[in-house]
């Protein structure tokens, strides 16, 4: 048997998030709690399946206007997260929880729900969302795709363009823009600020506190941005082994 859980301000705290859920405790996990909370006033939907009482995945998703992504878009619903995990997947729980996005957005009179993948790592590939009527309107550096599902003829949502004139305001060091809207970004702050220190590198960290820093990030991702010198290097967390290659090429 499966369930949708719809979580709320009213019971997050039994739920969690599905994320991190092994580290309740862990200032990772209990940032993106404390951010939620804040965002489940701005109409943020989080909707975890869970199969005989254990989380299978979940979907996250608000609209537009005050989305976390680098995207600027009216009247739209848009997919933050969508990810099934292990043995849930292949059983179509993926396809009940984007249905349920869908189908709240109409509800709402949404134009629209838009999503932004990634043919690479850490965002969903686009090829489960075409089979549900989405296209492909726009792609961003290093590999993003703006995929969309029309409800109607008004304006689709667009990247917020402007990438490497955001990222040239960080020239020296390693600079870190972040949010707390993923859990797992605090610990990736960690690795990068360690690697930063046994290499001798100038780093600050940067959080940012609202929609509108992460929509005009220096990445279409918007709450995780990770610049060396005007560049960005990577937008989702990495391993220290990876962030010393990352550096390695970049020349340092």
């Amino acid at each position: 048997m499966f369930e949708i859980i719809d979580v709320h301000n009213g019971n997050v705290d039994e739920k969690g998030f599905f994320c991190m859920r092994s580290k309740p405790k862990s200032k990772g996990y209990q940032n993106k709690l404390a951010w939620l909370k804040q965002r489940f006033q701005e109409d943020l939907k989080l909707k975890i399946v869970e199969e005989d009482g254990q989380p299978k995945g979940f979907i996250e998703y608000m609209p537009s206007e005050v989305a976390w992504r680098g995207i600027n878009g009216i009247n739209y619903m848009i997919i933050h997260c969508l990810w099934i995990v292990g043995r849930g997947k292949g059983k179509g729980y993926g396809s009940i929880l984007l249905e349920a996005c869908i189908n709240d957005a109409r509800l709402q009179g949404k134009s629209g729900v838009a999503m932004i993948t990634s043919s690479e790592t850490w965002l969903a590939d686009k090829s489960f969302f075409m089979k549900f009527g989405f296209e492909s309107v726009a792609q961003a550096p290093p590999c993003f795709e703006l995929i969309v599902k029309r409800f109607d003829k008004e304006p689709i949502p667009r990247f917020n363009v402007g990438w490497d004139e955001r990222a040239s305001e960080y020239i020296e060091g390693i600079t870190i823009l972040k949010s707390d809207q993923c859990p797992y970004i605090e610990d990736a702050v960690k690795i990068i600020l360690e690697v930063a220190e046994e290499r001798s590198i100038r780093s600050q960290v940067i959080d940012l506190t609202d929609c509108e820093q992460a929509q005009r990030a220096p990445s279409a991702y918007g709450v995780f941005n990770v610049i060396f010198n005007g560049r960005v290097l990577t937008y989702h967390p990495v391993t220290k082994r990876e962030f010393n290659k990352l550096l390695d090429i970049s020349g340092v």
